[in-house]
């Protein structure tokens, strides 16, 4: 009976994953009889609670591409760090190949301001507000993963409290009162 409640749990985890096809491309190769068509498909894969993933798929049709593609990003699925689960802990940079992208966090009711590629992994992610850039290369292999490679790099106040081996408010509180030292120098 515990069995079958598992796979049933398992059934409804699957369920609850975001799937959005970002680019599908057509590649031909010529050989001695003409040319083979074949499309390759890019596909990310979310939870919209902080869980993401990207994955490629190549077959001679588009569907079997993108159940490739889908199925290889349900394995590449990584944890990223969220601010009250709608923002980014802090800005970064991320970069792959000739593909640089900047993050920045917002405030509440800024949205998601990003370009194609950018979007559709913020929007899988669960990210609400957020401003990113995304420059050099548009090839959205390139784009998706530099703003992987940038996510992955994202330290939560959590992390950087347990490597320093401090308080999670040693850390926040610092970050705030060096804030106000600045508003008041300011002023």
């Amino acid at each position: 009976m515990a069995q079958q409640a598992d796979r049933h749990n398992k059934t409804e985890k699957k369920d609850e994953l975001v799937e959005k096809l970002v680019h599908v491309n057509r590649v031909a190769k010529t050989v001695k009889g003409g040319r083979t068509m074949s499309f390759a498909a890019i596909v990310v894969v979310g939870d919209q609670k902080g869980r993401a993933g990207f994955g490629t798929g190549k077959a001679s049709e588009v569907p079997e591409a993108i159940t490739k593609a889908t199925n290889e990003a349900k394995k590449n699925m990584v944890r990223i760090p969220l601010r009250e689960g709608r923002t980014l802990h802090h800005d970064i940079a991320g970069r792959f190949g000739a593909g640089k992208v900047y993050l920045r966090t917002a405030p509440a009711g800024t949205g998601v301001i990003a370009g194609g590629s950018m979007r559709a992994i913020f929007e899988v992610l669960g990210v609400q507000d957020v401003v990113a850039k995304s420059l050099g290369s548009n090839n959205p292999y390139n784009v998706i993963k530099a703003t992987f490679n940038a996510l992955e790099a994202i330290n939560s106040p959590r992390m950087v409290a347990a490597k320093r081996g401090k308080k999670v408010g040693d850390i926040v509180s610092r970050r705030e009162n060096s804030n106000a030292k600045l508003s008041v120098e300011e002023a």
